[in-house]
C-alpha cells in the first residue's frame, strides 16, 4: 500500500482510513474474527459518489460556459458512469490491491466495472476524509480532462465489447473469445471477419475495416441475440 500511495501521488495521515477504500464486503464477512478492518469501502464509496458528482459538476460549470444544463448533465453522466471510473480504475492497477474473500477472488471478479469503479469512489472518498475537498479535486482533474476529450471526440460511443463481457460473466461466468474468421481485400482496403465465442458457442460474427472494428460488430450481433427471446445459436 505503501507503494500505491506513491504512485498515487498522496500520502494518507489516516493508513487505516487508505486501507478501508480496497476492502470488500465479501472480506469482511470471510474474516469475522479480525479487528481491522472492521468496516467494508461501502460507506467510503457512498461519500465518494457525492464527492464526485459536486466536484465533475463544478468542473464541467466552470469549464463550458456556454452548455445548456442538458448538456452539462450528459456530460457529467460521461464522465461519472461505472465504464470510465473502471477504466480510471485501471490505469492506476487498483484491482489488485482490493481485499477480497477467496471466494470471489479471480482475475474476472477483479476486473468487474461494478466492482473498480465502486473502490474508485471509496478512494475518492477516503481522500476526502483525509485530506478535504481541494486534495480530491487535484487528484481527479486529470481524469476529467483526458476522458472530457474522449468523449467530445466522439470516441465514447457504445463499448459493445465491454458489455458483452458484463452480460457473459453475468449470465456464464465466463469470458467472451474472439477469432479471426476471415481476411480479405488489398493491403490498403483490408476486410476482417471475426466471431464472438462464448464457452465454445458462437454468438455472433461481424466484419470490419480492422480487427477491432470487426470485433465490436461481433459483440453487438452477440448482444442482440442474448437480448433477444431464445433462440438456437451456432456451435
Amino acid at each position: 500500500m505503501d507503494e500505491l500511495q506513491r504512485q498515487l501521488g498522496i500520502r494518507f495521515n489516516d493508513e487505516e482510513l487508505f486501507t478501508r477504500a480496497f476492502v470488500h464486503r465479501s472480506f469482511i464477512h470471510e474474516h469475522p474474527e479480525r479487528n481491522r478492518p472492521r468496516e467494508s469501502n461501502e460507506r467510503l464509496e457512498f461519500l465518494g459518489d457525492a464527492v464526485l458528482n459536486f466536484l465533475s459538476a463544478a468542473w464541467l460549470y466552470a469549464n463550458f460556459p456556454d452548455r445548456t444544463e442538458g448538456e452539462l448533465t450528459h456530460l457529467r453522466a460521461a464522465l461519472v458512469k461505472t465504464n470510465t471510473l473502471a477504466g480510471f480504475a485501471r490505469s492506476l492497477d487498483l484491482g489488485r490491491h482490493i481485499k477480497i474473500s477467496r471466494g470471489e477472488d479471480t482475475p474476472i471478479a477483479r476486473n468487474r466495472p461494478a466492482l473498480l469503479a465502486d473502490v474508485f469512489e471509496a478512494l475518492l472518498g477516503a481522500i476526502y476524509l483525509d485530506q478535504g475537498l481541494d486534495a480530491v479535486r487535484t487528484f481527479i482533474t486529470p481524469f476529467f480532462e483526458h476522458q472530457i476529450v474522449v468523449v467530445l471526440s466522439g470516441s465514447d460511443e457504445v463499448d459493445y465489447r465491454t458489455r458483452l463481457q458484463e452480460q457473459a460473466q453475468s449470465r456464464f461466468n465466463r469470458t467472451p473469445t474472439y477469432r479471426m474468421v476471415d481476411v480479405s481485400g488489398p493491403d490498403h482496403q483490408r476486410e476482417f471477419t471475426m466471431e464472438v465465442v462464448i464457452d465454445e458457442v458462437r454468438y455472433g460474427v461481424g466484419v470490419g475495416t480492422s480487427k477491432q472494428a470487426a470485433a465490436q460488430a461481433a459483440a453487438r450481433e452477440a448482444l442482440n441475440r442474448l437480448e433477444s427471446p431464445p433462440e438456437t445459436v451456432s456451435k
